[in-house]
């Protein structure tokens, strides 16, 4: 099979297409056929191996671990282990794996759903990494009520887009916040109010604020929350080639017992459930994915290029 891979850490450089031996699934796996493949600011951070410290949490110390980068993916099932009775060959799915820029991945049952029947591959393909990442921000750690007031920082970006669409579909009052290009975008989005950072700053009054992009203060974010507000931190790039965004999340855990507002990190991760849950508000027509643009496997390192100059509208795709 054709697959892009990387025997070191680095820029876009050090990627390349190759052939691979398809994967097999053993007893407990399920190998797909990609047909798309989702990218996320995460995949240039292990491609990168920056910051550091995602190479001590096992990634791999001098080299990555995992050859062939890519999470998100939707496909059809191409062969299941003996042990698997969920699914079977056919099977039109979407989820995560390890290694998605491929034409056949390796995955568990315990990370895959069916697939929307309102989506294609391509839209699928968008969802499971950033809207994970906009659930949990929203519903778990930002807990979230009917009729409170959310504002979603980054609203135009590819956990930005879920969060501001779950958070409507929570009965919440959405505002969003994002460059010029993007108001239009945002409110077509469900957002009641949006502010162009670049002209206007954003009022106060937050029962909740989720922070995809990481370039205000703590302190600053504080003043726009009510006394019992909740501040989620879910991305930011200032934390330096060490701690990079999870360095915010630290300060805010640091923060957090001295304050009556409540500061939280997110470490997302992924699981059946929260796919299916996704999947529903999909089918319900409360959640949309937004594709900002596609590539082919070939052209993988052009799009991460693109996906780490932050100026994305939804989620970039790599088609298979």
């Amino acid at each position: 099979m054709k697959a892009i891979v990387q025997n070191e850490y680095g820029t876009t450089d050090i990627l390349r297409l190759t052939d691979l031996p398809q994967p097999e699934a053993g007893p407990d796996g399920v190998v797909v056929q990609v047909r798309a493949a989702g990218v996320d600011p995460g995949t240039w951070h292990l491609m990168e191996g920056t910051p550091y410290l995602v190479r001590l949490m096992g990634f791999g110390f001098r080299r990555p671990k995992a050859r062939v980068r890519g999470l998100d993916f939707a496909g059809v099932v191409h062969a299941v282990g003996g042990n698997v009775t969920e699914f079977r060959a056919g099977d039109e799915v979407f989820g995560t794996c390890q290694g998605s820029f491929a034409e056949y991945a390796l995955t568990t049952v315990d990370k895959i759903a069916r697939k929307p029947g309102r989506l294609g591959f391509e839209e699928a393909a968008a969802v499971p990494i950033s809207a994970f990442t906009a659930l949990h921000a929203v519903r778990d750690r930002g807990g979230v009520a009917p009729r409170q007031k959310v504002l979603v920082i980054g609203a135009g970006g590819g956990v930005g887009t879920y969060a501001v669409q779950i958070a409507k579909a929570f009965d919440a009052k959405v505002d969003g916040v994002c460059g010029t290009g993007k108001v239009e975008f945002v409110r077509s989005l469900g957002a009641d109010t949006v502010f162009d950072y670049t002209r206007e700053e954003f009022g106060g009054g937050y029962d909740l604020i989720i922070d995809t992009a990481g370039n205000r203060p703590l302190n600053l974010l504080r003043k726009s929350l009510t006394p019992q507000g909740t501040l989620v931190i879910v991305g930011g790039e200032s934390g330096g080639k060490w701690l990079g965004p999870v360095g915010r999340n630290l300060r805010a855990l640091l923060l957090g017992p001295f304050v009556k507002h409540r500061l939280r990190g997110l470490f997302s991760t992924e699981n059946r459930d929260d796919l299916e849950t996704l999947r529903a508000l999909i089918e319900a027509g409360k959640l949309n994915p937004v594709v900002d643009r596609t590539y082919s496997l070939a052209e993988v390192p052009d799009a991460i290029r693109h996906v780490s100059e932050g100026h994305t509208r939804g989620k970039v795709v790599i088609t298979v």
